[in-house]
């Protein structure tokens, strides 16, 4: 077996307990081994997507039992590109809290990102649907701890209320699990798949129960309206460089119902036929709308780049609930571009609260004003799907794949329509906070604080890093930019092997009777 298909779920299940047995007392050997860890998480990840991109599937059986009585893990193209995106996510993120300082303001900050690496990994590698929920809770367990690192009510009462509607979600994820198995008799994704396909029609009644509850667990995941009510007061209230590691947490979301209704609930099984196009394309559509209105209405710029957060997954999911192969490339493609694009606004967004607080509103000008406008800028263009970044390739493939869907217009006008206001809405906040700042005639009034802002706001205590660590993310959508033809050649091939399980089926399976 490929030990390497593994690795990337070994390697912080290690290195987290480790550093907070060992390290503990120790800041900078925690940050040394962090560091390193993520950087091997990285090289692993390069590792296994070259070993992916030969179009092989690969199995890992723990135990050495097979499916579909053992736990597996399966290496594929997506689970590839996937772990990829999250260990090349981790790195700047890391490397910022570092710089920034904020790894030092609560406990276990490095122990709980490495914890939540693990689950992320761990859910886009498994073969097993228990096994995805498993690796939910671990990521979930994780998440909670960084988002109240650091300390504060406000903090604290957002994590309350994250715990309590993600634990809604693992409640309905576990009968979803329940009654799959009571219908199938198995949880394994490739053996429930085969079994899905031998069901008569007169017994799939429970199995569309089933396929809807486990649809309505992703969507809570990827903050489907009206499903998404967790995400803004999370998202803004938690520490930004956590909120910007969480960006790939929507999209583990996406993965799911891309892994799921493709392989055991796939367009042929008559019971669940047309189940993602029509639940999910509408709820996609408003989802994005009511994003792009929260951008225009923020009144913070955490809770701006929260909505960014929303409206970019409702135009991913837009491209998913077409459930064709050339909708999934784009899919796959507008992925890494809004993963990365909305950690580089977080951590954007964390310089500007840490100089002059968060409120969109005119202040006295802070220091580096000049370079974190323009940072701000790449990124507003880089959200928004305006040329010549990633964003606008991305969105041009979503309208492309719609030309020959049913509700082509409502989809063109609600993404155009998106867009235009999502441009409006940051331009509104940068004209806010950088531009009316420097305006000779501003007054400063009592009603311009901001009761989040830092009583002295400070730079960071290493800002070359920090910024550093931001041109990083930047680094990332323009590589995806520039490399664009070759990276949609993986997506294709990618969406091709979805699209066809029964090579996903029969290597995990392995022609076991």
């Amino acid at each position: 077996m490929n030990h390497w298909i593994v690795a990337p779920i070994v390697l912080p299940a290690i290195l987290a307990p480790f550093i907070i047995m060992v390290l503990r007392y120790h800041l900078d050997l925690q940050r040394i081994f962090s560091v390193a860890g993520v950087v091997g998480l990285l090289g692993i990840a390069l590792t296994i997507t070259a070993q992916a991109a030969g179009g092989d599937i690969q199995v890992y059986e723990l135990g050495n039992w097979p499916a579909p009585f053992g736990i597996v893990m399966v290496l594929d193209r997506l689970s590839a590109m996937m772990v990829l995106l999250t260990a090349l996510l981790a790195l700047p993120i890391v490397l910022y809290a570092i710089a920034s300082g904020w790894d030092e303001r609560g406990k276990h900050f490095h122990a709980l990102l490495h914890f939540q690496l693990m689950g992320v990994c761990g859910a886009f590698l498994t073969g097993d649907a228990f096994n995805l929920f498993v690796f939910f809770e671990v990521l979930l367990i994780a998440s909670y701890g960084l988002m109240t690192h650091g300390g504060g009510s406000v903090r604290l009462k957002a994590g309350v209320q994250y715990v309590a509607y993600n634990l809604i979600g693992s409640t309905l994820f576990l009968f979803a699990l329940g009654t799959l198995y009571g219908v199938t008799g198995t949880l394994n994704m490739a053996d429930m798949a085969v079994r899905v396909a031998e069901l008569p029609a007169d017994d799939t009644a429970l199995l569309r129960v089933g396929a809807v509850l486990l649809l309505l667990v992703f969507c809570i995941k990827a903050a489907v309206l009206p499903l998404h009510f967790w995400l803004p007061a999370s998202y803004a209230n938690a520490p930004l460089p956590v909120a910007a590691l969480f960006a790939i947490m929507t999209k583990v979301g996406a993965y799911s119902i891309l892994r799921m209704y493709t392989l055991g609930f796939g367009p042929e099984v008559e019971a669940t036929q047309g189940l993602v196009g029509a639940w999910l394309q509408p709820a996609a559509l408003v989802t994005l709308a009511v994003g792009t209105i929260g951008i225009l209405g923020a009144q913070h710029i955490a809770r701006m780049v929260a909505f960014c957060a929303i409206a970019s997954m409702g135009t991913l999911l837009i491209a998913i609930s077409l459930f064709t192969e050339t909708a999934t490339v784009a899919a796959l493609y507008y992925i890494y571009h809004s993963t990365l694009a909305t950690a580089l606004l977080f951590l954007v967004a964390d310089l500007v609260m840490e100089r002059r607080g968060g409120a969109i509103t005119p202040k006295a000008p802070m220091p580096q004003s000049g370079l974190i406008s323009a940072l701000f800028f790449v990124g507003a263009i880089a959200l928004a799907g305006m040329p010549p970044l990633s964003g606008f390739i991305g969105k041009l493939l979503v309208l492309d794949a719609a030309r020959d869907a049913p509700d082509a217009n409502a989809i063109w006008a609600v993404v155009l329509i998106g867009s235009f206001v999502t441009i409006v809405g940051l331009a509104r906040a940068g004209t806010l906070i950088f531009w009316k700042s420097h305006a000779a005639e501003y007054n400063p009034a009592p009603q311009d604080e901001d009761e989040n802002a830092p009583a002295q706001p400070a730079p960071e205590p290493n800002p070359g890093l920090a910024f550093t660590a931001v041109f990083g993310a930047i680094l990332g959508l323009v590589m995806l930019t520039l490399f664009a033809g070759p990276a949609l050649n993986y997506a294709g091939k990618t969406a091709e092997q979805l699209f066809t399980p029964e090579e996903y089926i029969s290597a995990v399976l392995g022609g076991e009777e």
